[in-house]
């Protein structure tokens, strides 16, 4: 599978950023530069916020590694988008968050003595709403769907993940996530697409425990595009095979997001 050079640059040093913007500044991510709906909440015109999720390079340039539209009122990630390349990496479990959501004056991912004290986990989820509760920390764009050390330490920030049960996250979504490279191995590029929809239990400061977890892969071949996506658990606890279109209309349902919604629209 043909990777792409925004994936996989080697960044030295690691510094980190994540630019809160809109995802006009890093269209890269989505087929033909146009995002997933963007969710509204009109009564809260700051609660959906658009991140370009990067890191700096030596020469203090930032390199777009992905993108993710974040919740800040349920304080999980409605969707991470990005590239998907595949390769060995050794994992680091180091968590950043976002200063930059809780007034912080830095705009980089960053430990949460970033942040001033009376706004930390304001908008965002910390390391500390997972202690003790018996979720992992589910990543979106995962360490499994990266090419190097540098894009493997972009996905550990808290704005790329939820809480998930671990049985499926360590196993069916895990699996999922295998089976996605494979099923993308002989794309020229291979768009991705992951989210989540929020269930009614809540950990921590009130973070959302994600009641599904869904993706979305559109293959570019010479050929031409062909798309397939992904939702579980289902009522056995098994990752779902369907169509786009039927993502779609799942996602804009009463149960799950109950809005107009759509992934790829109609270009893939």
């Amino acid at each position: 599978m043909k990777t792409s050079h925004l994936v996989c640059l080697v960044l030295l040093p690691i510094l980190c950023q994540a630019r809160v913007t809109t995802f006009s500044q890093c269209p890269a991510f989505f087929v033909d530069g146009q995002s997933p709906t963007i969710l509204q909440d009109p009564g809260n015109n700051n609660r959906y916020q658009q991140i370009c999720q990067c890191l700096l390079d030596q020469n203090s340039k930032p390199h777009d590694f992905y993108a993710t539209l974040y919740d800040t009122q349920n304080k999980i990630p409605v969707y991470s988008a990005y590239n998907l390349s595949h390769a060995d990496i050794d994992r680091e479990d180091r968590w950043y968050v976002e200063p930059q959501l809780d007034g912080g004056k830095l705009e980089c991912m960053g430990g949460q003595n970033q942040i001033p004290i009376a706004n930390r986990g304001q908008k965002q989820a910390l390391n500390r709403d997972y202690d003790g509760n018996g979720y992992d920390k589910g990543h979106l764009f995962p360490v499994y769907h990266t090419c190097s050390s540098s894009a493997m330490l972009a996905t550990s920030t808290l704005t790329n993940a939820a809480p998930q049960d671990p049985a499926f996250n360590r196993g069916r979504w895990r699996l999922h996530e295998e089976a996605m490279v494979e099923l993308a191995r002989d794309c020229l590029h291979a768009f991705m697409v992951t989210g989540v929809v929020p269930g009614n239990t809540v950990i921590g400061n009130g973070v959302r425990v994600a009641k599904y977890y869904w993706s979305a892969l559109c293959c570019l071949e010479k050929k031409g595009r062909h798309s397939q996506a992904f939702i579980g658990p289902d009522n056995n606890g098994q990752v779902q095979g369907l169509s786009v279109k039927e993502l779609d209309a799942r996602l804009s349902g009463l149960n799950h997001f109950n809005t107009a919604f759509t992934v790829f629209g109609e270009r893939c």
